[in-house]
């Protein structure tokens, strides 16, 4: 009894310590992503002292300060997430721009097509968009599962089609009766709710707390049910997963089905709660690439994901502020988030070349 008891403190004590590794990789890279920005700012005789508290002053000076950061983090956690729950499968999905873009302009159509209460017309439009999301990138799981076709071509050619279908729509056959190449404005009813309505200026929506709960429902789906754990095995090893029985083929396009509709989810809020029509894009939106920074600095864990994205949006608050009020380029914030993404990307490497040393040294072993 009592080794039995002593294997669970094992580990129980190797759960914590693998914690605490995960939690300092990321903490050092950002440290490090901070420390390269300051040698950045004295280089151009900018103080990163002032630059760094402008920053902070930014994104937690005030209730208004914080409410636009919280606003500039909620993209970033859906579609971090979309990287991650597909990462777990073992895929890549880099196709989080052209997701974003089929979940947006389908929630403003949703959004002024019909007219119902609140209570039926935001969820209608936020399944809608989900669903239409998730068919675009469960074409590539589609394809990588029975054509073999790998999925970061097939995303990258997807972002391309609906930046330009999206584009044509907004501007053509669902465009609004006014000189803007945008969609109809959505009615009331399909509006999200704001949550700090009487803090002048502020633009947060009930679309953080769902970013929440949605981070906690994809923690719940991989950790805590048979999907999660079939979805988990594939990506661990898709040809054991296959001999035990798990349908590996089903899994990737359900993987790239959720991971669709997460990243859709980031352009149906835009549309439901801030913009309020689908505006003409001129470009990828960027949100789908910074999410898989995200997905890496939050080691795919949905609770990582969240922190990750609050830091990037931190940033990104911040960013336009340095260059106003402490001269510094807000280019600047981009080299920083670049640097944090290069050392998070070295700890994979450096335990990538560490694994290939250890099973070599293990080769050599048994040959002797």
């Amino acid at each position: 009894m009592s080794e039995e008891k002593n294997i669970a403190i094992k580990k129980e004590e190797n759960r914590y310590y693998e914690m605490l590794a995960n939690f300092i990789g990321p903490f050092i890279s950002v440290i490090a992503g901070l420390l390269v920005g300051a040698i950045f700012m004295l280089s151009i005789g900018r103080s990163p002292l002032t630059a760094y508290a402008v920053l902070f002053n930014s994104a937690f000076g005030s209730l208004a300060g914080i409410s636009e950061t919280l606003v500039n983090t909620t993209p970033l956690i859906f579609t971090g997430l979309a990287v991650a729950f597909a990462f777990r499968t073992g895929l890549f999905n880099i196709g989080g721009d052209g997701q974003f873009l089929i979940g947006y302009i389908s929630a403003a159509w949703v959004g002024y097509i019909i007219h119902v209460p609140m209570i039926i017309h935001v969820p209608f439009a936020i399944l809608f968009g989900i669903i239409t999301s998730g068919i675009w990138g469960g074409v590539a799981g589609l394809l990588k599962a029975k054509l073999g076709v790998h999925e970061v071509i097939t995303t990258i050619m997807m972002n391309y089609i609906s930046l330009y279908l999206v584009a044509y729509l907004a501007g053509g056959p669902l465009k609004g009766a006014t000189f803007l190449p945008a969609t109809k404005k959505i009615f009331d009813s399909a509006k999200l709710i704001k949550l700090m309505p009487n803090i002048r200026g502020s633009r947060l929506s009930i679309a953080f707390i769902l970013a929440l709960l949605t981070a906690y429902l994809i923690y719940y789906i991989l950790w805590k049910t048979t999907i999660g754990y079939e979805i988990r095995a594939v990506g661990l090893n898709s040809e054991a997963a296959r001999y035990s029985g798990i349908k590996a083929a089903k899994n990737m396009i359900l993987a790239m089905f959720i991971s669709g509709g997460l990243a859709g989810m980031a352009g149906i809020t835009q549309v439901l709660g801030l913009q309020h029509r689908a505006y003409q894009p001129f470009g990828f939106i960027g949100y789908g690439f910074t999410g898989i920074a995200v997905a890496l600095l939050g080691k795919n864990h949905p609770a990582g994901v969240v922190l990750g994205a609050f830091l990037f949006g931190i940033l990104q608050r911040g960013s336009m502020q340095m260059q106003s009020i402490a001269g510094v380029p807000k280019e600047l914030v981009q080299i920083i988030q670049a640097i944090i993404i290069f050392f998070v990307a070295a700890e994979y490497i450096f335990k990538y070349i560490a694994h290939k040393l250890k099973e070599n040294k293990g080769g050599v072993t048994s040959v002797e």
